[in-house]
């Protein structure tokens, strides 16, 4: 029995095209969503608002090249093989993403920016209406898998609007180059603000890392068990509707080699997160001033999940439920890619249980009336 957490609502005059199932997003959890769609035979279609295929990859700063991913897992059913560690995540990935979805004849639509979905009616038949500037789609389901990319956090700390310097975030990044002779501080305890800094004080001419706790780094293998350790910790979040972490916040830094030399050679030496800025650097509560000319913020992402706003799916905590993929309050609704799924081999495991529950869905709620060509208020 489905548990609609929106009433209902009457739409008029507008013109949609009826689909089993929408999803939203074409990065690593959308194309698995969609290849197990295809391969189940659930009529579908995939809407990304990105250019071109690559999903969040394609915007990531050319000097990660693809041997510096950390844990990038193939699709489901191609594998990538022979890329030029070398050559740039964003190249590589792009045009893995483009050969998958012409290999399976995915259909994805682009740019396309979904604005809103919508519980609506005709008659009796309950759907949900996924609406963008592009057109308007009427669906019986829908897998959200539209990432973090889009919403980078920026934390909001004493005067930021003084200080005179460049500040950007991670999202923003674009490669070290552009640092050279610059007095930069990195703010974040993540694996991009640990990149950062190894990048930057090559070319920099003064480096500080800041982070609001002390980094935890990882030693020895990180193996299966807890692999699935760390997600179960995600995972509980996400049960309470409470924000979910992403998952290397509970796994810890990796230590390889470009790390130990880091911290080896005082890069990665960490200072506890200043009290507030000036015109001119970051003032720590002891009276401890630093000087720069950049503030980078590698802070992380939040779910993109605003277009969901009307089906009033958040929990009092401020994050939405899950039970699986599915949304406590509407069982039509699948998020992938969030929460304990936010990694790539958690996105094609997810996307794939998705579809399983979607079928089960599908089969035991008739279709009814097929939504017509305009919906009509009553």
């Amino acid at each position: 029995m489905n548990n609609f957490a929106a009433q209902d609502v009457d739409v008029q005059d507008v013109d949609v095209q009826d689909v089993d199932v929408v999803v939203v997003g074409a990065g690593q959890a959308g194309l698995s969503s969609a290849y197990h769609l295809a391969r189940a035979g659930i009529d579908h279609v995939v809407l990304d608002h990105a250019p071109r295929p690559g999903g969040a990859w394609q915007f990531r700063w050319p000097s990660l090249t693809y041997g510096k991913v950390h844990g990038m897992h193939a699709l489901p059913g191609m594998e990538l093989t022979g890329a030029d560690p070398l050559r740039p995540s964003s190249e590589v990935i792009a045009e893995y993403f483009a050969a998958y979805e012409d290999r399976f004849g995915l259909r994805v639509r682009r740019p396309v920016d979904v604005t809103a979905v919508t519980a609506v009616r005709d008659g009796e038949d309950r759907r949900l209406l996924v609406e963008s500037r592009s057109g308007t789609w009427s669906a019986r389901a829908l897998i959200n898998a539209t990432g973090t990319w889009d919403r980078p956090f920026w934390p909001r700390y004493p005067g930021q609007e003084l200080f005179r310097g460049r500040q950007l975030h991670t999202a923003n990044y674009p490669g070290p180059a552009e640092f050279a002779g610059a007095r930069v501080i990195v703010v974040g305890g993540g694996t991009s603000a640990v990149q950062h800094l190894l990048e930057i004080a090559e070319v920099a001419a003064e480096t500080t890392w800041v982070t609001r706790r002390p980094p935890v780094f990882r030693e020895g293998s990180f193996g299966e068990a807890e692999g699935r350790a760390a997600v179960a910790l995600v995972e509980e979040r996400v049960r309470q509707g409470l924000p979910p972490r992403s998952v290397v916040s509970v796994t810890g830094l990796p230590l390889n080699e470009a790390v130990r030399g880091g911290l080896e050679s005082g890069v990665l030496d960490r200072r506890p997160m200043f009290d507030h800025l000036t015109r001119t650097g970051a003032t720590w509560p002891d009276g401890t001033r630093v000087e720069a000319d950049v503030i980078l913020w590698a802070t992380g992402f939040r779910p993109a999940i605003d277009h969901l706003a009307p089906l009033r799916l958040r929990e009092p905590g401020g994050g939405i439920r899950l039970d699986g993929t599915r949304a406590s309050r509407d069982d039509r609704i699948h998020l992938v890619g969030y929460g304990p799924s936010a990694s790539t081999i958690g996105a094609n495991r997810a996307g794939a249980a998705a579809v399983r529950e979607i079928h089960r869905l599908l089969t035991r709620t008739p279709a009814g009336v097929r939504v017509s060509s305009r919906l009509g208020r009553a």
